[in-house]
């Protein structure tokens, strides 16, 4: 199974930039769909991106036109570039391989946490 470490995340202001990093510890990420998922005080992890082996990228509605998933498969890392962050956006932030039943996977990593105040 890949083992997916996240960073990066900290407190920045409104309006702020910041990029996450998800890296795989061992096995390469070349052949995976991986995701970027959130969960925020109170609520359910959701979805916020992902890209495919080939580069097609999904996301969320609410981060569309502020966010960007890329990968770099020499350094076996998928990034996630945040634009004009939000308080709305505070959470802790996770990476796993994305499938359609994501949401009923039991292994998570400790995910970094993002908190957007000013």
């Amino acid at each position: 199974q890949v083992q997916l470490v996240e960073s990066g995340g900290t407190l920045v202001q409104p309006g702020d930039s910041l990029r996450l990093s998800c890296a795989s510890s061992g096995e390469p990420l070349d052949d995976y769909t991986i995701g970027w998922f959130r969960q925020a005080p109170g609520k359910e992890r959701e979805f916020v991106a992902f890209i495919t082996s080939g580069g097609k990228t999904m996301y969320v509605d609410s981060v569309k036109g502020r966010f960007t998933i890329s990968r770099d498969n020499a350094d076996n890392t998928v990034y996630l570039q945040m634009n004009n962050l939000k308080a709305e956006d505070t959470a802790v932030y996770y990476c796993n391989v994305w499938s359609t039943n994501w949401s009923s996977y039991k292994n998570w990593g400790q995910g970094t946490q993002v908190t957007v105040s000013s």
